[in-house]
């Protein structure tokens, strides 16, 4: 059982802090006992919050992360979570460099190891939506595993 989670996408302002936002929504939800953070594997954005077209997002679907700061992953990060997850194949390829064990990727569970797309670049809010979507289910589906609450469905 996963005791702690660590999403982790490039720069932590679009996909990881969605991804911690919606598993410690569904972890407050269900009253799992599983810590949560986000980091990314680039420096570039350390200190700031989440892009806008995130913080929008998740706000949409009741998920506040306006409080959130981006952090760069650090080596300590692999002895102190569980588990690692990568939202897309550079960044897992990255962190297996860096030494991470126990990294999946959240594609893994529910979309056959698809890349989570970077909304970062997109010229519009549309893509948002459905970079929300594919992490929330992808996020029920591991926590589902990670809590071993097989008989469970988090919907």
């Amino acid at each position: 059982m996963a005791k702690s989670i660590l999403f982790v996408c490039l720069g932590n302002i679009c996909r990881s802090p969605i991804a911690e936002g919606i598993a410690k929504k569904i972890i407050k939800n269900y009253k799992l006992g599983i810590i949560v953070d986000s980091a990314g594997t680039g420096d570039w954005h350390i200190g700031n919050a989440p892009c806008e077209g995130s913080q929008k997002i998740a706000l949409m679907n009741g998920v506040d992360i306006s409080t959130f700061k981006a952090r760069q992953v650090v080596k300590d990060d692999f002895n102190k979570f569980d588990l690692i997850v990568a939202l897309d194949n550079s960044n897992y390829i990255n962190l297996k460099k860096l030494g991470a064990k126990n990294l999946v990727k959240l594609g893994d569970y529910g979309f056959n190891g698809a890349d989570v797309p970077d909304p970062y670049f997109l010229e519009s809010f549309d893509g948002f939506d459905e970079v929300y979507d594919m992490i929330e289910k992808a996020i029920k589906n591991l926590i589902s595993k990670a809590s071993c609450h097989h008989h469970t469905t988090i919907d």
